[in-house]
């Protein structure tokens, strides 16, 4: 059955299946800013926090961002952390450079739609097309080790939630 979150009260339908905690994280090629390909989930030796947002272009999508970016500074390179969204790396670029976003990176998906495999694609409504709001935590050996599926796309995320967990893995 597939998952359902809302946008403003409005239910919006999701298109993949999402992972479950201990499942292996499916492997997703995205688009970085400066048009290279990052492949995220599957095993990296290293703890990975994806992130994905239906714009940046929005001021929750853009606050999200910034607090990451904020938050994820003091972890150094101990986690590889992406944001993952539908604008276009041009798009996001200018985003970076507007906001002084560099502790993470910022990518897209509009080549491949690989986030379907984690089942936050929006399948119909104003939005169709687009990533839900949600958070996984992929541990080094490649499994899921937290997932959030933010149930209204206009509210943010619980960030002490996943913090937290970040720390258990580290």
């Amino acid at each position: 059955m597939a998952q359902t979150v809302t946008l403003k009260g409005n239910p919006v339908t999701l298109v993949g299946s999402m992972p479950d905690v201990g499942d292996p994280a499916p492997e997703a090629v995205v688009v970085t800013k400066d048009l290279e390909e990052k492949t995220i989930g599957g095993a990296k030796g290293k703890v990975q926090l994806i992130i994905t947002v239906p714009s940046l272009d929005t001021p929750v999508c853009e606050t999200e961002t910034k607090k990451f970016n904020e938050l994820v500074s003091q972890l150094g390179d101990k986690v590889d952390v992406t944001v993952v969204s539908m604008d276009l790396p041009f798009a996001e670029k200018r985003f970076c450079e507007s906001f002084n976003i560099g502790n993470l990176t910022v990518a897209s998906d509009f080549r491949y739609r690989d986030m379907e495999k984690y089942g936050v694609l929006i399948g119909d409504g104003a939005v169709k097309g687009l990533l839900a709001r949600a958070v996984f935590i992929v541990d080094p050996e490649g499994k899921i080790a937290y997932r959030q599926l933010v149930p209204e796309i206009a509210q943010e995320p619980n960030y002490d939630e996943v913090m937290e967990k970040i720390k258990t893995l580290l």
